[in-house]
């Protein structure tokens, strides 16, 4: 009797807790109706422009660069530049007339001298590098006005933010486009094609990171903005460098979308410390943890892990890693694939039946594979891109296919819902963590539209 009071005792503990786990509080994240009239903007087509008049708001760190590499682009003119600081707007400019560029207009003075740069009637693209907490004040003015925008990352910190974005867009037909250059890096973009070809089966599991050590960096952002943002919020404030990838390679509102997130963080230790050493501030309201860790699962039951940390000393790392059912993709530390052996072209590895997928494919193996998987883009543009520059080449590419893409009139490699999706981590793993890692759902910006497209297509 002892022992069938036991069982029974222990069947019904069993029970109320799947019934707990199952029925645990999902915080719901509306999803607002969209305006009557408006309509989505997949695949968005917009009129050919074969000259692209560019005005770039924003000339601190990542501006001046942007500006550069603009001039290595045919069909291209720059119209203006604009920043708070004057020095900063003249040294570019000098820049441009040494490259043999006209002098662009200038607009500094203070925070809202942008407003007469976005109302300019002879610019198609305004390109957005000022710091997070103005970008979308910037970019939905910029498209109410008339004009595409290439916003940095993160473009938008909040839900309300995101939403008025993808509002604006959807309501004035024009581009929205994240400044997102990790996908065009090499690796990621040949991955990318190997996946499209089936060549790691089906993606189950992805990962992505920013895990870079800014302690040499922080004193280098205008009034110390990108600090204070991580002092006064909490979770991923930095998140799509590792999600965009792995979010292209699931087909993410192309085929399948992000559900839901779990988000957790460690106590915070280096910021505070850097602080004293800098400042002398003992700061006892720091809100953001040292690392911070997210778990995602997709409607197609897929999960994905994207961490944060810009505190600790560590290496860089994005990690990048893609788990298929026939292969594996691996960006960081090491850069690899392993597969199965029956998956690899014998001319490409004659002793192809002696690789095992438990381990990388030998670096002669790996080469081979990414030459013959090389993306068309890269195919096209690589030897430019690595004489321009940019993080190894991959914002030269990042720009030229926008540029391209306008001239052509085609839909951009990144839409507005990608940017959306991306930026979400932000408000939501704060939700999460605020909850004690509460389960946090991830709302569908393309409001009923992710599975209209059949996976990533580059326009060509």
């Amino acid at each position: 009797m002892n022992r069938l009071k036991l069982l029974m005792l222990t069947g019904l503990f069993a029970l109320s807790f799947i019934g707990c786990t199952n029925t645990r509080t999902v915080i719901k994240t509306p999803v607002p109706e969209r305006p009557a009239g408006q309509t989505d903007v997949l695949q968005l087509r917009t009129a050919p422009l074969p000259v692209v008049r560019v005005a770039f708001i924003g000339l601190g760190m990542r501006g001046p660069g942007a500006v550069e590499r603009m001039t290595h682009i045919q069909g291209v003119e720059i119209v203006a530049l604009c920043d708070v600081e004057q020095k900063n707007t003249e040294k570019v400019n000098r820049m441009l007339v040494k490259r043999g560029f006209p002098k662009a207009q200038e607009f500094h003075g203070d925070t809202s001298v942008w407003r007469k740069v976005t109302a300019l009637p002879n610019v198609d693209l305004i390109y957005v590098a000022t710091d997070w907490k103005s970008h979308v004040t910037i970019g939905v003015q910029a498209m109410k006005d008339g004009k595409h925008v290439a916003i940095e990352v993160p473009a938008a910190m909040t839900l309300d933010e995101i939403w008025a974005l993808v509002n604006t867009s959807e309501q004035t037909r024009k581009h929205c486009m994240q400044l997102e250059n990790c996908i065009y890096d090499f690796f990621e973009l040949t991955t990318l094609n190997m996946v499209g070809q089936g060549l790691l089966g089906e993606i189950v599991h992805g990962e992505g990171a920013y895990i870079h050590g800014l302690q040499p960096y922080w004193d280098k952002y205008w009034n110390n903005w990108r600090m204070e943002y991580n002092r006064t919020h909490r979770g991923d404030v930095y998140p799509t460098h590792g999600l965009g990838p792995v979010c292209l390679a699931m087909n993410i509102h192309r085929g399948d979308k992000l559900n839901y997130l779990v988000s957790v963080d460690a106590k915070q230790i280096s910021s505070i410390d850097h602080l004293r050493k800098t400042t002398g501030e003992d700061v006892k309201d720091f809100r953001n943890g040292e690392h911070t860790s997210t778990l995602i699962s997709t409607e197609n039951g897929r999960s994905i892990l994207i961490e944060h940390n810009v505190n600790s000393p560590r290496p860089y790392n994005r990690m990048y890693q893609l788990t298929g059912t026939k292969g594996f993709a691996n960006k960081y530390p090491v850069e690899g694939y392993a597969l199965d052996a029956g998956e690899i072209d014998p001319a490409i590895a004659a002793d192809h039946e002696n690789l095992t997928a438990h381990r990388f494919v030998p670096d002669e193996v790996r080469k081979a594979l990414m030459q013959k998987y090389k993306h068309p883009i890269a195919k096209d543009i690589e030897e430019k891109a690595k004489e321009v520059g940019g993080h190894g080449g991959m914002d030269f590419i990042m720009d030229y296919r926008l540029i391209y893409c306008l001239q052509k009139g085609l839909p951009l490699d990144m839409d507005v819902y990608d940017l959306a999706e991306w930026c979400s981590l932000i408000p939501l793993t704060e939700i999460s963590l605020d909850n004690h890692s509460a389960p946090v759902e991830i709302p569908d910006f393309t409001r009923g539209g992710w599975n209209k497209l059949e996976g990533v297509r580059f326009a060509e």
